[in-house]
């Protein structure tokens, strides 16, 4: 992984994976050589993610004796306000799923968080390289373990483009829309879209703002937390005239991102749409959602279009790193599951389990889905990755963007409005 690609600006870091349950009071401190428990959240509510974390846990619990590890699963949609509310509570889990950016800059800020930068084993280090480690990182100090690299981008289904007769994958916003109108007229859904969530429908925002705003813009922009620029506009312009062409599922505003058939990612597994902005976690999604509950055979990759115009590098890229993170007050031994599980058997495991990309470069060689070889390939030759804008800015900033581009595309709000909402909700600090 190229030490360049930052994949957040300075403060960046991500966190999508998973958790424990807030149970402070459980861990034990370890340093006597009495019974450590500690705790652990996650988000993988069933099938093989569910099974990889109590494998991982039972593997690491006989490696380790007298350490337990209690694990609780919540969901993802869940996760980020349960979570602050046992971390300002003080009762927090012992490793936690940390989204990075702006969220994670707040989360040390507030001393709530281990610093893991002189416990992460010279192994584990060079497996990973600076870049995935500085995605997790704020001022130059470590405090999240990464697990997988989630760059985004648009997944389809090929058969579905060519009973369409969409031949080629659309590069610009020209050929999407051209793909758009030819699976309206095929009788397919062109675009699945999990509106219900906000953070979905946002991802396209975020995306023409990429494409819209030179690394200057975004770089300030994640310094200020606000946006200053005027490509920022110009991205919630370029949204509203493609929400324009209605290129989303029907009921798209009321239809949620992950959970069951009726979702975004059954759309796509079910073959009742054709496409869907989605960082690389979605390949086992779709899986999940699948008749068979196999890999979607035919689903493929290609990177958001280019914008006539825009400063934007064509080739960069946004995304996050799945992470997991210590607890302040979380005994040692929290800091050594991390460096467990981070071990190329359990990156590659991982990997399997999720259908996902690795963070470990030595565990990459496991990725074997078409979809995620392509988006790995793209993202060793971005000029540059940045964070999620909503995890770049922090919770309150990012949940006013969120939701300012869901009022746009209800018809209640504009781009103006979501420029706005930003702003204000940077003044407050």
């Amino acid at each position: 992984m190229n030490v360049r690609k930052t994949l957040a600006l300075t403060s960046a870091v991500f966190v999508l994976a998973a958790g424990i349950t807030a149970c402070s009071q459980d861990s034990g401190d370890g340093s006597d050589g009495g019974d450590v428990t500690m705790t652990l959240w996650h988000n993988s509510t069933t099938g093989d993610g569910k099974k990889f974390w109590d494998d991982t846990i039972k593997a690491f619990e006989d490696a380790n004796p007298g350490v337990k590890i209690k694990a609780q699963v919540v969901q993802n949609e869940d996760m980020d306000g349960k979570l602050q509310t046992a971390l300002n509570a003080g009762d927090a889990p012992d490793i936690f799923m940390s989204r990075g950016g702006g969220k994670l800059a707040d989360v040390v800020k507030a001393g709530q968080v281990m610093d893991l930068t002189d416990l992460i084993s010279p192994e584990v280090k060079s497996a990973l390289g600076d870049g995935a480690l500085s995605a997790l990182s704020v001022d130059g100090k470590v405090y999240g373990m990464p697990q997988s690299i989630l760059p985004g981008g648009i997944y389809y289904s090929e058969d579905l483009f060519k009973e369409a007769g969409v031949t080629e994958t659309p590069t610009d916003m020209a050929s999407l829309n051209d793909a758009v109108s030819k699976l309206k007229a095929a009788g397919t859904s062109p675009v699945a879209l999990g509106a219900k969530d906000a953070w979905p429908a946002a991802h396209w925002y975020y995306f023409f703002a990429l494409r819209e705003c030179s690394k200057d813009a975004i770089d300030q922009a994640a310094e200020s937390r606000s946006f200053d620029d005027d490509c920022f506009l110009k991205a919630g312009q370029d949204l509203q005239d493609f929400a324009e062409t209605e290129p989303f599922n029907d009921g798209y505003l009321t239809t949620s991102a992950q959970q069951g058939a009726g979702s975004s990612a059954g759309l796509i597994a079910n073959h009742q749409a054709a496409m869907e902005l989605m960082g690389a976690w979605d390949p086992g999604v779709i899986k999940d959602l699948t008749p068979t509950k196999e890999p979607l055979a035919d689903l493929r990759w290609f990177p958001f279009p280019a914008v006539e115009g825009g400063k934007g590098d064509p080739s960069a890229m946004m995304g996050g790193v799945d992470g997991n993170s210590c607890w302040v007050k979380a005994p040692k031994e929290c800091a050594d599951f991390l460096n467990f599980y981070m071990q190329k058997e359990y990156q590659e495991k991982y990997a399997e389990a999720f259908v996902t990309l690795p963070a470990s470069k030595e565990a990459q060689g496991v990725v074997t889905d078409p979809a995620l070889q392509d988006v790995l390939a793209a993202y060793n030759d971005a000029a540059y990755v940045s964070v999620w804008l909503d995890t770049l800015f922090g919770q309150n900033v990012g949940n006013a963007l969120n939701v300012g581009v869901v009022d746009m595309l209800a018809g209640s709000g504009s781009p103006e409005a979501i420029v706005k909402a930003v702003n204000d909700a940077a003044a407050k600090g």
